[in-house]
């Protein structure tokens, strides 16, 4: 009796599931299925079928595809992904779909119309690997379609991923238009590992209080917390910024531990009435599910900074157990017992975080507010003048009007010096508003020696490092702050000090590749279109650095080399702003 032969051929092949399915499903099964039917029926048989490729089989929250040709797999991927952006615009947030994308070209067997072996199964854990709405693809995939497409590749390093013996190299796919930003783009950060020591998220507190008003309050004891907890140097903790990404959506803890890799999420809520307030936390292992803490603290608004500090404790305690609680460093910020100020300030702080230029002034004007209630409040200080410098840097502002706001942060940091928030905001306004660069940066280093878990402390750092063309160690500072908040609301600010220092470092498209990604965070970045003009001078590419510079004018009319030049040497060295006034004189900037 013959032995029936194996059939083996080499494809490529597609893995596809959807985001957060289950979550979908127990929230709305009829309209998630009738909606997975619409797109099957109108976006992915038919693009499946224009690039040449055969469905193998689907199941209720993924597909395999398989394909002749990488170059059409990648491309049927990129076109999807890319009508799921327009598809889902319109969409409210928490009932979006969105798919993950892996890849892989290798060696399958074929068994009644199925189809089996590594192959098949590297591209399912490249698509576990992926962001929501992104495309990974194993190395062998990047190699053969780099020269042919026109999409650029994130490298994601080796990952060790289930049942497959040796690493795989993993890319994502960038299938942003470099000549112009799109907002089409892929996600630019990998999955994240789980840092080496206990790691955890403090999510938004929901406000109980019934009132819309008291949103901010619950908001900043929540912040007010995750800066307690991130004082204890034996934790990684996310930085708020990434956390309240999630803020008012149904929250999957696996997700969220996927997303900004931690193996801890601490969720609770605040109820506020009279002078009374009720916080609740419940600590969840993101592996499990399982509530591993939960308490509930009452007190007298007087009381609130006390009942911070138990929470802090508490859930340091149940992370690790092992510690006494002797070590544990009991370094909460300790602001003004005057709660009237303490209110001022919360709301400033909700107002600094929105990070235009009203809200910037507004945030200030507030904080003034609470320094006549209390001049010694070093934190309103240090907010006000860190909000004032970035108003300053938003309106482009004439420098003469920051004299009182160095005046004031030289008062601060004279009487407040053990206060890491306080220490960094001044030493970036030092800098940036005096050029005290030195001086700036001897604050931050203290302040990141008191709280290594500040991401916003390690950007401060890596714009003063960038001010002193210390473009190495502005780079290595963004990679911490990056990894401290992958998600932050405001990484356009981190994306634009990677291209400074790209730029400063003589390294020109890699500047007009972290340009563009801010740009797609936050389009009409007026600063992160100045380097990416200059970038294009550099390189010689005249057409696109005119036309940035007339886009650049039509927003500052009258900006010159030589006016841009003045105002960049308040805080740059004169080389750092040499490469950035070359660049804008190549790239057709008129001279004065």
């Amino acid at each position: 009796m013959t032995e029936k032969r194996v059939e083996r051929r080499l494809a490529a092949i597609l893995a596809a599931d959807v985001v957060g399915y289950s979550r979908l499903m127990g929230e709305n099964e009829e309209g998630t299925l009738a909606a997975l039917k619409t797109l099957r029926r109108e976006l992915v048989d038919p693009k499946v079928m224009e690039h040449h490729g055969r469905i193998v089989k689907t199941t209720g929250d993924g597909a395999l595809v398989e394909f002749a040709s990488v170059v059409d797999a990648v491309r049927c991927a990129v076109e999807i992904q890319r009508e799921m952006i327009d598809r889902n615009a319109d969409v409210p947030t928490e009932r979006r779909i969105a798919f993950r994308i892996g890849i892989n070209l290798g060696d399958i067997i074929i068994d009644e119309g199925d189809i089996f072996g590594d192959g098949v199964n590297v591209a399912a854990r490249l698509e576990a690997l992926a962001q929501p709405g992104g495309i990974c693809v194993s190395r062998v995939v990047r190699d053969q379609v780099r020269d042919k497409l026109d999409f650029s590749f994130g490298d994601m390093g080796e990952q060790q991923v289930k049942n497959i013996s040796r690493p795989v190299r993993s890319y994502s796919v960038q299938f942003s238009d470099h000549r112009l930003p799109s907002l089409a783009a892929a996600p630019d950060v990998a999955p994240l590992l789980l840092p080496d020591k206990p790691s955890i998220a403090v999510l938004p507190f929901q406000n109980m209080s019934g009132d819309p008003e008291q949103e901010y309050f619950a908001d900043g004891i929540v912040e007010e917390i995750t800066t307690a907890i991130a004082r204890l140097p034996w934790l990684f903790v996310i930085a708020r910024n990434s956390s309240f990404t999630y803020k008012g959506k149904a929250v999957d803890v696996k997700q969220v531990a996927r997303e900004l890799g931690v193996r801890y999420v601490l969720e609770g809520s605040v109820r506020k009435g009279g002078n009374r307030v009720r916080i609740t936390g419940q600590l969840i292992d993101t592996a499990t599910g399982a509530h591993i803490w939960a308490d509930r603290f009452d007190g007298a608004l007087d009381d609130i900074f006390d009942l911070q500090d138990q929470v802090a404790s508490s859930v340091a305690g149940a992370i690790e157990p092992k510690l006494r609680q002797s070590e544990i460093e009991r370094a909460t910020r300790k602001p003004t017992e005057n709660l009237t100020a303490y209110d001022i300030y919360l709301r400033a702080l909700a107002m600094s975080h929105r990070f235009t230029p009203e809200s910037l002034g507004e945030a200030v004007a507030l904080l003034r507010k609470a320094m006549e209630i209390d001049p010694s409040y070093a934190p309103a200080a240090a907010l006000s003048v860190f909000s004032f410098s970035w108003w300053h840097s938003e309106t482009r502002a004439e420098r003469p009007q920051t004299d009182e706001a160095v005046l004031l942060a030289k008062r601060t940091i004279a009487t407040s010096t053990d206060d890491p928030d306080v220490l960094w905001m001044i030493g970036w306004a030092l800098a940036y508003l005096a050029g005290e660069n030195t001086a700036g940066a001897t604050l931050i280093e203290r302040s990141l020696t008191l709280n290594p878990n500040s991401a916003q402390a390690w950007l401060a750092s890596a714009f003063v490092n960038c001010f002193a063309a210390r473009n190495g160690a502005a780079i290595d500072a963004l990679e911490r702050a990056v990894r401290l908040s992958p998600l932050d609301p405001l990484g356009h600010l981190a994306k634009f000090s990677f291209a400074l220092a790209h730029l400063q470092s003589g390294r020109y498209e890699e500047a007009i590749e972290w340009t563009d990604r801010a740009l797609i965070q936050k389009p009409g970045f007026f600063n992160a279109m100045c380097i990416r003009a200059a970038a294009c001078g550099h390189l010689g590419q005249r057409e696109q650095g005119r036309e940035l510079v007339e886009r650049i004018r039509a927003i500052s009319p009258g900006l010159t080399v030589k006016s841009m030049s003045d105002f960049l040497s308040g805080f740059f060295v004169p080389e750092a702003v040499a490469f950035q006034a070359d660049g804008l004189r190549k790239a057709g900037m008129p001279e004065e």
